[in-house]
């Protein structure tokens, strides 16, 4: 009785040892990634099609936080239009009641979070507030930042 309790333990231990490994299956472990700190670093007026806009700049304060793998090229993804090669994690700017404003889905590393950007014409009173949503479409993960003014 003895013998055959040492062996089922010796055995379960071994499958353990293998699980935890990677000897056998793998174990893969998804760290959570913090939530973008959005901040606001300007406007730019500017002029396209006879009308004039201006361009409301972000950064991400904490975009160094991010690994450049969320935004490597996924062409196992669905296209973002005519780009086979979107990003796996796209990045949508909104305003405070949840509207649009932009876009980006060919971001290809952690510090393109730096340079994101959404128009309005000027003619337009922009949003009081803003906030971006990174969703990273391999893991179906969303990362909401805060809201971030619209002037300095």
């Amino acid at each position: 009785m003895n013998f055959r309790r040492t062996l089922m333990l010796c055995t379960v231990n071994l499958i353990l040892l293998t699980f935890f490994t990677g000897n056998g299956l793998t174990y893969t472990q998804t760290v959570p990634q913090p939530n973008p700190v959005l901040v606001f670093t300007g406007g730019e007026p500017f002029r396209q099609g006879g009308k004039d806009f201006t361009r409301y700049h972000y950064f991400v304060e904490n975009s160094a936080n991010f690994p450049n793998e969320l935004f490597a090229a996924a062409p196992s993804l669905p296209p973002c239009g005519a780009n086979s090669k979107a990003s796996r994690t796209w990045v949508d700017i909104y305003d405070s009641t949840g509207k649009r404003l932009n876009g980006f889905c060919a971001l290809s590393k952690s510090s393109d979070l730096n340079k994101i950007w959404f128009a309005i014409e000027q003619n337009v009173i922009p949003p009081s507030y803003v906030y971006i949503e990174l969703n990273d479409r391999q893991t179906n993960a969303k990362y909401k930042s805060n809201l971030a003014e619209t002037t300095q």
